[in-house]
C-alpha cells in the first residue's frame, strides 16, 4: 500500500481517521516496527508523524528512517531544568500536530505537559502495578517477576503521568510463568502480549475519538 495514499485519511470500511501520533525510544525499535507492520498489514488507524530517540544512533532510529518517518534525537542530558527537555520532546509533537505520543521502550523520565494529559501512553513488560517504578525496565522486569515467583505475568497499556509506571490502565494481557522460564523466555511470551496489546489500545482510542465525533 502506498503510504501517501492513507496518512489522514479515514479507513473507508470503519470511519475511523488515523491518529496522529509521535513515538519516543531509547532502544532497537521493535515496538515501532511492530506498530509499522500493523499499520500496513492490519489497518491499525495511526499516522506516525514524528520519532524521537533518546541518543543517536539507536536502531529505532534506523528502522524509522527506512520506513520513510520524520526522525529527531533529543538527549536528556543537554538539558538541566526539567522543564526545558520536557519542551524539547513536546515542542516538536505539536510541530507535527500529532495528538498523541506513544512511549516504545523509552527509558528516560519526561514531565507530561498540560495538553498532552491523558495522551501519552506507554507498554510495560509486567501487569502493572506490579514490578513498575524508577529502574525497573526489560529485563529486570523478568528477573525479578521469576525471584518472586509468580505464576502469572504479562504486559500493560497504560496512560502516562507524573509518577513511573502510573497512570490509568487501557489494556492488560496475562501469560502463564512456567517453573523452568528464565528472564529470556519469560521475556519473549511477554513482547508476543506486547505485540498485540499496544496495537489494541491504539485502536480502541481511536475509535473512541470517531464515536465522540
Amino acid at each position: 500500500m502506498n503510504r501517501e495514499t492513507v496518512v489522514g485519511k479515514s479507513n473507508p470500511s470503519t470511519g475511523v481517521r488515523p491518529l496522529p501520533v509521535a513515538v519516543f525510544l531509547s532502544g532497537g525499535g521493535r515496538t515501532l516496527a511492530n506498530l509499522i507492520r500493523h499499520r500496513d498489514e492490519k489497518e491499525l488507524p495511526i499516522d506516525v508523524r514524528l520519532v524521537i530517540g533518546s541518543r543517536p544512533g539507536l536502531g529505532g532510529l534506523r528502522i524509522a528512517q527506512q520506513a520513510g518517518l520524520r526522525t529527531l534525537v533529543v538527549r536528556q542530558s543537554d538539558y538541566q531544568n526539567p522543564a526545558d527537555y520536557q519542551a524539547a520532546m513536546f515542542g516538536p509533537c505539536r510541530e507535527v500536530e500529532a495528538t498523541h505520543v506513544v512511549m516504545a521502550g523509552f527509558l528516560k523520565h519526561v514531565l507530561i505537559p498540560p495538553d498532552y494529559e491523558g495522551r501519552v501512553i506507554n507498554i510495560h513488560p509486567s501487569l502493572l502495578p506490579a514490578f513498575g517504578g524508577a529502574g525497573m525496565y526489560g529485563q529486570r522486569v523478568h528477573e525479578a517477576a521469576l525471584a518472586r515467583g509468580v505464576q502469572y505475568s504479562g504486559c500493560t497499556v497504560h496512560y502516562v503521568d507524573n509518577v513511573y509506571d502510573n497512570g490509568p490502565i487501557l489494556v492488560q494481557k496475562v501469560c502463564p510463568v512456567s517453573p523452568d522460564d528464565t528472564p529470556e523466555t519469560l521475556a519473549a511470551k511477554v513482547f508476543e502480549l506486547e505485540c498485540e496489546a499496544l496495537p489494541e489500545a491504539l485502536r480502541n482510542i481511536a475509535a473512541a475519538i470517531h464515536r465522540s465525533g
